[in-house]
């Protein structure tokens, strides 16, 4: 039966690379392989122009129906002024809360063509091959309450809260352990337990979880140490599991070691398997239709995809070795190029990878 993907371009570069990802998917082939049903719909600002809201139910009830979803970007200074329950970045955080997509895949892998391009030195960065698992539905950025409000004393206040549940840190942590299990078999947890109570539990839960996977070595480190260690030995960790607003700043950290944000793909999974594929880079408004942007992270998702949603992981390699044997020809988009190689615009990589193919 052939597979249902819902795409959507969402704002800035979003339709940009979309666009190559989805000329990649096209550039597919394979006995196993029937054309998948390829659907559109809006999120973000473009919804909020069209429907007056960034994740409109229509939106919404298409990703539930599909196998995997594959989102370009949101957001964008246009949106500024929006009130914050409708602002674009909603849309995607109701997405995830709504298809109950928890764990947060977000692998910064250095390509051995882009070692020059990292701001770190070679010998720190070569063979570089992080997993972070980023727990994407609890935290801060959901907890209640939330708000702002005039204390007594007149003057006003903003506050969040910091909330996990026992079971919300069980499944992610045995999300990572598992991941573990394929690579090296190493996890580190991040976690700020010496002041924040609510990643103290954090620890206790990954520790007792640790104990039902004994051939992984885990390990913990605080944020603000494992922030250092990735720039100091990057290479010394396997797989690194955290809170989501940890993941958030600590991944985009991560992603500057392999020399561009724009390499970075993620997955974001439920229980069922059901993905949503976007890469880590934001919406870029600066230079969205120039034609200067770079798809690979977005191509590099649509490989996850295949691999975590679709059942077609050999087709994922494919993408993979493509990617691989563009850089080794020497293109790069502008984010990525250096001294002896060929800078080329998006449209000529999404070309070039699927030539590739």
């Amino acid at each position: 039966m052939a597979k249902k993907i819902l795409v959507l371009p969402g704002d800035g570069i979003g339709p940009e690379i979309v666009a190559e990802a989805v000329k990649v998917l096209g550039a597919l082939t394979g006995p196993d392989w029937p054309e998948p049903v390829v659907d559109e719909a809006l999120i973000g600002g473009a919804a909020i122009d069209a429907a007056g809201g960034p994740l409109p139910e229509e939106t919404l009830e298409r990703a539930r129906a599909a196998d995997a979803i594959l989102l370009g970007a949101v957001g964008g200074p246009r949106w500024d002024d929006v009130e914050t329950a409708r602002r674009p970045e909603k849309g995607l955080l109701g997405l995830r809360a709504g298809l109950g997509l928890f764990a947060n895949l977000r692998p910064a892998i250095l390509y051995p063509q882009l070692a020059d391009a990292s701001t770190l030195k070679s010998p720190v960065v070569n063979g570089l091959d992080i997993l972070i698992v980023r727990e994407l539905t609890g935290g801060i950025y959901f907890g209640e309450p939330r708000g702002m409000r005039t204390r007594d004393d007149g003057e006003r206040e903003a506050f969040n809260t910091l909330v996990y549940g026992e079971s919300e840190i069980e499944r992610i942590a045995r999300v990572a352990m598992q991941a573990a299990r394929g690579r090296r078999r190493r996890v580190c947890s991040v976690d700020k337990a010496n002041v924040l109570e609510a990643t103290a539990f954090w620890r206790e839960v990954v520790t007792r979880v640790g104990q039902e996977f004994p051939d992984v070595e885990l390990s913990h480190m605080y944020v603000d140490n494992a922030a250092m260690q990735l720039v100091k030995d990057p290479k010394q960790f396997d797989v690194l599991v955290t809170t989501n607003m940890f993941g958030d700043i600590l991944s985009d950290q991560a992603a500057m070691l392999t020399g561009s944000i724009g390499m970075l793909p993620s997955a974001s999974l439920n229980t069922r398997g059901q993905g949503l594929y976007e890469p880590i880079h934001g919406s870029a408004p600066d230079i969205a239709g120039q034609g200067v942007a770079n798809p690979l992270a977005t191509i590099l998702s649509l490989a996850m995809m295949l691999r975590h949603s679709l059942g077609a992981p050999a087709l994922a390699d494919r993408i993979e070795s493509a990617v691989g044997a563009v850089l080794e020809q020497g293109l790069r988009t502008a984010d990525i190029v250096s001294p002896g190689t060929q800078k080329v615009g998006t449209a000529e990589m999404g070309d070039a990878v699927a030539a590739a193919l």
